[in-house]
């Protein structure tokens, strides 16, 4: 049985539960993004109460580290990496995009793009297939009418996510759609628990947030 700590706290809405073999047992949510360090650690206390698990009682801790907002990913990977430590659990490093595109049911032959606003015409993006595997690496884009003709020009695309709220307008092609499907909490359970049992963890001392691009950059806040 395979109890993780779920934690993600690069977006607006900071999350955070509990799971037991990928399946959610509890979880809480807090919208205001400014608080994300105030609430995450009193929810892990409340979640481990409700559960009735003691901290040394979990498998491992699973955290989103971007792309995002960078007060946000390092305040999460800040918790999880504590408690890794502290617990001597492995830690389960989660990319947003991924998780972004975990929540889009797969069609055959359609592509998933997730977009994260990233100020101006910038986005934090990436392809990925139905399958979940990754077809075109995640970093910032800056978007332009050409953006994607080649991929479109060989298929559909499904774009999601606030930053495709920018692409939109400029999106002619007829392979572009949108999707406003939004991932939760019940999807990084199942990415956290796929990479547990595949032992799938990263490095403690040289896993960082992932930012997508330089950190003097405008942040998302």
């Amino acid at each position: 049985m395979n109890r993780l700590l779920l934690i993600h706290t690069a977006l607006d809405n900071a999350l955070a539960g509990l799971s037991v073999d990928g399946e959610v047992k509890a979880w809480r949510s807090s919208p205001e993004q400014r608080d994300h360090a105030a609430f995450l650690h009193t929810a892990i206390e409340g979640l481990l109460k409700e559960c009735g698990w003691r901290p040394t009682e979990l498998d491992g801790v699973a955290v989103v580290i971007g792309p995002g907002s960078y007060t946000g990913l390092r305040v999460g990977l800040s918790a999880a990496k504590g408690l890794c430590y502290a617990l001597s659990k492995p830690l389960i490093a989660v990319n947003t995009l991924e998780w972004m595109a975990a929540g889009v049911p797969p069609e055959e032959g359609v592509l998933k793009c997730p977009m994260i606003d990233a100020r101006r015409m910038e986005v934090f993006t990436a392809l990925y297939d139905g399958k979940g595997v990754c077809r075109m690496d995640p970093g910032a884009m800056l978007l332009d009418p050409d953006s994607f003709r080649d991929r479109l020009d060989s298929g559909r695309i499904l774009f999601f996510g606030n930053g495709s709220e920018k692409w939109r307008p400029i999106a002619a092609h007829p392979n572009a759609g949108f999707t406003e499907t939004v991932s939760g909490i019940s999807e990084l359970a199942l990415l956290a628990e796929k990479a547990y049992i595949h032992h799938a963890f990263s490095d403690l001392s040289t896993t960082e947030p992932f930012y997508a691009k330089a950190f003097h950059s405008p942040s998302l806040r």
